[in-house]
């Protein structure tokens, strides 16, 4: 018996990381533990790429960050660093006012109205972020998410040989020496398209895997999209572009910021924005309150249409009006005569 493969009453809450949930770089917890000058790190890093240009080396500026941090860990300044202290770090990451209280009443808003609950409408959220997976994981944040894409190192990397090996070795020592997974700002659309396809609910589908709309576990337009600016514009695009939203935030703090959002809303990239605050009353928290309870309307008259319409309606009696047995019980009666034939 054919059957679809989710019933499509889920709805993806996706946050970028930084500027977004935080005003900072979660990186900063990590230079404050070395007593590194983390101007000084990102300063280098922006002119990477210019410096090894000029001796013949292409070098993607996504992962520039992460090459260099490698860099600190070999050249001594980060010595030791491993995926434990980087969790750790992830345990001082500061957040925007409310925050990570805003993640549990997202949720609770799928559940304001019976025919939601009648539904079993919820709310998932996901971290999809150019930063450090382990930090996330470490976070506040952490506990309310369904996933994390972010990027990984790896810590005492393989050997040659090592397919030969009947029993590998444990290092008692371990530090990050290799990159394990790079989250960009174009591969973003890759994790978006795998919460879509159901991917990280069930491995058994590729994400490149052809799939009909109605077996896909999280429809496109079931799904928020929030970030904070310019490096977002694809994720933004691909959200928008099937039927979900997309929303920019910006620091109160820094007027710049909410320039740069506005002029992302007058280009039609987003539907709206507003300020970095997810405390209950703020504007970002009813817009997002708002557009919530529309995506769970549409999901209500969605399934409501697709049962009427699959759904047969029974047999059943037929009562006559009294109109009807009227005419039926004259028809019984017998004629009488007439004299005048």
């Amino acid at each position: 018996m054919a059957t679809t493969l989710f019933t499509q009453n889920t709805i993806a809450c996706i946050w970028d990381f930084d500027k977004t949930l935080i005003p900072d770089y979660m990186q900063s917890p990590l230079f404050r533990r070395y007593g590194l000058d983390e101007a000084t790190f990102w300063e280098e890093t922006n002119k990477l790429a210019g410096h090894y240009r000029k001796r013949g080396y292409h070098l993607s500026p996504e992962i520039a960050y992460l090459n260099h941090l490698l860099t600190y860990v070999l050249a001594g300044p980060l010595a030791g660093l491993n995926n434990k202290i980087l969790t750790e770090c992830g345990a001082e990451i500061k957040f925007y006012p409310g925050l990570p209280e805003f993640f549990g009443l997202a949720k609770s808003y799928a559940r304001e109205k019976p025919e939601y609950q009648k539904h079993d409408i919820t709310v998932e959220h996901y971290i999809v972020s150019t930063g450090i997976a382990p930090m996330v994981r470490g976070s506040a944040i952490a506990p309310h998410v369904e996933g994390v894409w972010a990027c990984e190192f790896v810590e005492n990397p393989l050997q040659p040989g090592f397919l030969k090996q009947k029993e590998l070795g444990l290092e008692a020592s371990a530090e990050i020496a290799q990159i394990g997974m790079v989250i960009d700002n174009t591969t973003k659309t890759r994790a978006i398209f795998e919460i879509n396809k159901g991917t990280n609910k069930n491995p058994a589908i590729d994400v490149n895997s052809k799939m009909a709309a109605e077996d896909r576990r999280i429809p496109v337009q079931n799904m928020i999209y929030i970030a904070d600016g310019p490096s977002d514009v694809p994720s933004f695009s691909v959200v928008k572009g099937g039927g979900g939203r997309a929303y920019a935030v910006y620091n109160p703090d820094k007027p710049e910021e909410f320039a740069q959002n506005d002029r992302l809303l007058q280009s039609g990239r987003i539907h709206g924005y507003g300020p970095a605050d997810y405390r209950a009353g703020s504007s970002t928290a009813q817009w997002l309150r708002l557009h919530l309870h529309q995506i769970c309307d549409r999901i209500v008259a969605d399934r409501e249409a697709a049962v009427a319409a699959k759904a047969s309606k029974p047999p059943r009696h037929l009562n006559a009006t009294p109109e009807e047995e009227a005419a039926k019980r004259a028809a019984k009666a017998p004629k009488q005569a007439n004299f005048l034939d």
